[in-house]
């Protein structure tokens, strides 16, 4: 048995602008924890985040791999690192649906948790909570593209 973050977000902006915000790298740098440069929305397409040494520890890297692309509706890939001692394998998946009124839903899920780690599945939920409520404040505050 593995264990599963769920996190659900409704963003008042259409689903053309939050899919850019999951798909673009200067976008996803802007609102993650992480640096990127490199992501394209191609299945079998390599990538990694980078986050920046935190409290003088090392540099985190994930690699990552895109497993699935259905603009502007679906989207996951594989999530390997952490830190040294935290190491996680697991895949992320975005899933968007947009309601009559504008508002974009979006559902993630980061699964494949060993039940054991604790530590880890509490810092999927804390950082993921993070990231998407700046994701909130960007699409808030830039203007429509």
């Amino acid at each position: 048995m593995s264990e599963t973050v769920s996190l659900d977000f409704e963003l008042k902006s259409p689903i053309e602008r939050v899919w850019h915000a999951l798909t673009d790298s200067a976008m996803l740098s802007k609102w993650t924890f992480f640096d990127t440069d490199d992501f394209q929305p191609v299945v079998g397409h390599k990538f990694q985040f980078r986050a920046k040494p935190a409290y003088g520890g090392d540099a985190i890297i994930i690699h990552c791999e895109v497993l699935e692309v259905d603009k502007p509706h679906r989207l996951s890939y594989t999530w390997v690192g952490g830190p040294a001692n935290n190491i996680v394998h697991t895949k992320v998946t975005w899933t968007l649906t947009e309601t009559d009124d504008g508002v974009t839903r979006l559902h993630l899920e980061q699964s494949g948790f060993d039940p054991e780690a604790k530590q880890a599945i509490g810092g999927a939920k804390y950082g993921w909570t993070q990231m998407l409520n700046q994701l909130h404040s960007l699409l808030a505050s830039s203007p429509a593209r």
